[in-house]
């Protein structure tokens, strides 16, 4: 079984309390159930009933999770509850047992897993559902392109693998995440820029994972615009920064959002009670909205409650999930680091 892979996650988490605060979804649903030490003690005893693995609660409990990896990246031993927990879901799906739910939100993915390149340029930046939706990240994107003046060509579409990944679809993901690749590489692109964590995470180390090979440099937009070394024309002034779960927690703490503030002046505030917590409304599952928007809903409220001024507080987020789901759900004001930057030169 995958989950074989994960062995010292499931017999050391399920003993162990240290990261229940880290639990986004445990936070606003308070129950033990949602926490890693009881997902990892579940788990565990599917290993000596494997019978187990057809209860449905078992099943609703792991794809209610809200993949942060907060726990992995703050654990001393970095066991990895995270990858566990994808793992179990891979094992549900190879043998049958994935939820209805999963079934149909996968059946869309694979359906929409075609691109289409508009120009043609060494730079491609990648256009995905979430960067569109926001309706101004992509606009923000284009104007710090323009005043580099640089040409770019851009790649759009549906899913190139990682919500595959995540909902336990394996081998579907691999499919999708080659097909996109070979579509990029068509387009003779030197470099892919992407916005969404969730496309670098996938591009990065699901392919690496994969034994897909990426023959062009992948750069998230902080690290790409921080290269640009362009210059802020006025500060951006008194910032919070909300992390992306796919850079820090996946990434090692990727610096370039960071570095990318710090150099059209941000003055990062601290939020909340603590650095270690994940405020991206579920950013690290994907789907968490097609799974149960209730779920979203109550994260974003979350986040919300620890704003010290929330109606004049100005947060910026790395991801166009976040700023989706934040924007929705609550009055915070909200904006991408493209939108930050553009807003400066």
């Amino acid at each position: 079984m995958n989950i074989d892979k994960y062995t010292d996650a499931i017999k050391n988490c399920r003993f162990c309390f240290m990261c229940r605060h880290l639990s986004g979804i445990g936070n606003v649903t308070f129950t033990e159930a949602d926490t890693p030490r009881v997902r990892a003690s579940m788990i565990y005893g599917v290993t000596m009933d494997p019978e187990k693995m057809a209860d449905k609660d078992f099943i609703d409990t792991l794809y209610r999770s809200d993949l942060s990896r907060a726990c992995c990246f703050h654990c001393v031993n970095h066991y990895d509850e995270n990858s566990l927990n994808i793992a179990m879901r891979t094992d549900l799906v190879e043998k049958g047992l994935a939820p209805d739910y999963a079934k149909a939100i996968a059946e869309n993915l694979k359906s929409s897993s075609n691109w289409e390149i508009s120009g043609a340029a060494e730079v491609l930046y990648f256009t995905d559902r979430y960067t569109l939706q926001t309706g101004t990240v992509a606009p923000a994107f284009d104007a710090i392109m323009k005043k580099a003046g640089i040409n770019y060509a851009t790649v759009s579409g549906g899913c190139i693998g990682r919500a595959l990944k995540v909902l336990g679809f394996a081998q579907d993901a691999k499919a999708a995440a080659e097909k996109f690749v070979s579509t990029v590489k068509a387009a003779g692109a030197k470099t892919l820029v992407v916005s969404n964590p969730a496309a670098y995470e996938l591009l990065k180390n699901d392919c690496a994972e994969f034994g897909i090979e990426v023959p062009f440099a992948v750069m998230h937009t902080s690290e790409y615009i921080l290269s640009l070394g362009l210059k802020a024309a006025k500060a951006a002034g008194d910032i919070y920064y909300l992390e992306s779960d796919y850079l820090k927690n996946y990434n090692d703490n990727l610096p370039f959002p960071r570095q990318l503030l710090a150099a059209v002046n941000a003055n990062i505030k601290p939020f909340g009670t603590n650095n270690e917590e994940s405020y991206t409304c579920g950013e690290g599952a994907v789907l968490l909205p097609e799974i149960d928007e209730t779920l979203v809903a109550k994260l974003a409220a979350y986040i919300a409650d620890r704003a010290d001024d929330p109606a004049n507080d100005k947060i910026v987020v790395a991801s166009p999930y976040t700023k989706i789901f934040l924007s929705k759900y609550t009055k915070l004001n909200v904006a991408t680091l493209e939108e930050v930057v553009a807003e400066v030169l």
